[in-house]
């Protein structure tokens, strides 16, 4: 039996390796498509200005007819239209339905900017993409399917991420900028460049079973630096890969955004300059509330900016653009242990609690059946009752242990965040009397790659 359960562990093990092998192999596949088919400059090929267009073709009148019957766009609502340009910051949850719709409407032009590719936990809510573009990069995925929807449009892909060094050229090229991306730098990031080159930016984000929208840098409109002049503590950040989001609930924010874009480019004008849209799915309505004007003294736009070039924003916030899983550093080396290091651990059968501080919901979804699980919230809050079954665990443990072999607590969340935060926390406790506590680096989804190859990954 101990035999067959090494043979088996063994396989588990080959296949985890095969897989993150497999994954290696489709990022490379998809630098050489983007070698292929879009080269990454280390400046973005340059793009000539749309010409004004003096009148539609009889296909794009009986294309656009439903929207030309409206007084407020008409044919000269149109004609704008085709001669605009839209640079879309993201081809994620928001940016697919954004730029569907607006390759729909007609819009002249779209820039698409993503460095990712496409995975399958994307599929539920990124709806420009499909199962046979796994691995594809998601700018260059996007561009293929909306011209399939509206080949007229000319549609430039940017299968790379926005940086310092090029976003303000970039951003220059186009008329409207929409920002759809999923993080506190990227947000810095664009907003700079849309001050400093004079463009508007028309902003959304959504997370669980809300979101927002407004429009930064329009008119007399605050920009973002206005309303949060300081980035939020890195480990204060939560996104989707974290909180989780329904996806119809970006959707409804892309489409929102859409409109939002298209009433700037047709000359109709936004509806939030200086006001957020507040959506709550659950509770199923809208609430508008008025931002703070735009502020003097701001850094970007303000009477005496100091940001009059563009910085490193990745220091700036103290988090990365790029990285979706936002690591935090609130632990040193010696408190922290990889996911193998914890599995021979758990092989040699050294004596430990290993305690899993996920939320209930993710327990549900899969979890180490050796695991205690006491959620990260109840013990920031010092509940009584988790406290004792923590302190319960704990003398229990102790008494199993062998002579001269101390106890040891390990703490595991999915990606390694939380858990660092757990730590801190247990360190502080008196219930443990100077118990080693460890985090286990990259949570649950670190031993679903390196370690169990069958264990569920979300």
């Amino acid at each position: 039996m101990a035999a067959r359960e090494d043979d088996v562990a063994a396989l588990q093990a080959e296949v985890a390796r095969r897989e993150e092998e497999l994954r290696c192999l489709k990022q490379r596949l998809t630098a050489a498509l983007v070698a292929g088919q879009e080269p990454v400059r280390e400046r973005p090929a340059p793009v000539s200005p749309l010409p004004p267009k003096a009148a539609l073709s009889r296909g794009e009148i009986l294309r656009y007819s439903r929207q030309l019957l409206l007084p407020e766009l008409g044919m000269r609502g149109q004609l704008r239209l085709a001669a605009a340009s839209v640079l879309v910051v993201g081809c994620g949850g928001l940016g697919c339905p954004l730029a569907q719709y607006l390759a729909a409407a007609g819009v002249g032009r779209l820039g698409l900017v993503d460095h990712d590719v496409v995975e399958t936990s994307n599929l539920a809510r990124q709806v420009l993409h499909g199962e046979e573009r796994a691995g594809c990069a998601k700018a260059l995925s996007a561009a293929a399917s909306l011209r399939r929807l509206n080949s007229e449009v000319e549609y430039v892909p940017y299968a790379q991420a926005l940086c310092p060094a090029t976003a303000l050229e970039l951003v220059r090229r186009y008329d409207v900028v929409a920002d759809c991306s999923d993080n506190v730098p990227t947000r810095y990031l664009v907003n700079d460049a849309c001050v400093l080159a004079g463009r508007p930016l028309v902003s959304a984000s959504a997370l669980r079973f809300e979101g927002h929208l407004t429009v930064y840098h329009y008119g007399d409109g605050p920009c973002y630096r206005c309303i949060f002049p300081s980035p939020p503590p890195a480990e204060t950040v939560t996104n989707c890969s974290d909180g989780g989001v329904l996806g119809v609930v970006p959707g409804v924010l892309g489409c929102l955004q859409a409109l939002e874009v298209l009433k700037i480019a047709t000359g109709l004008g936004p509806s939030y300059s200086g006001s957020l849209l507040l959506f709550d799915a659950l509770g199923g309505h809208f609430r508008r509330v008025q931002l703070r004007g735009r502020r003097p003294d701001c850094a970007v736009c303000g009477q005496r900016p100091t940001v009059t070039d563009l910085l490193d924003y990745e220091a700036f916030c103290g988090s990365s653009a790029t990285d979706k899983c936002r690591p935090v550093r609130l632990l040193s080396p010696e408190e922290r242990v990889s996911v193998s290091d914890y599995k021979r651990l758990l092989d040699c059968g050294a004596p430990h609690l290993l305690l899993d501080v996920r939320p209930q919901v993710e327990v549900d979804i899969c979890r180490l059946p050796h695991a205690l699980h006491i959620p990260l919230k109840q013990l920031e809050r010092r509940d009584a009752d988790s406290l004792k079954l923590l302190r319960e665990a704990i003398g229990e443990g102790k008494r199993d242990t062998r002579e001269g072999a101390p106890l040891s607590l390990y703490v595991i969340c999915k990606l390694g965040n939380d858990s660092q935060k757990a730590v801190r926390l247990l360190q502080s406790l008196t219930e443990l009397d100077s118990l080693p506590v460890r985090d286990v680096v990259g949570g649950l989804m670190a031993w679903a790659t390196q370690i169990d190859g069958t264990f569920p990954q979300y």
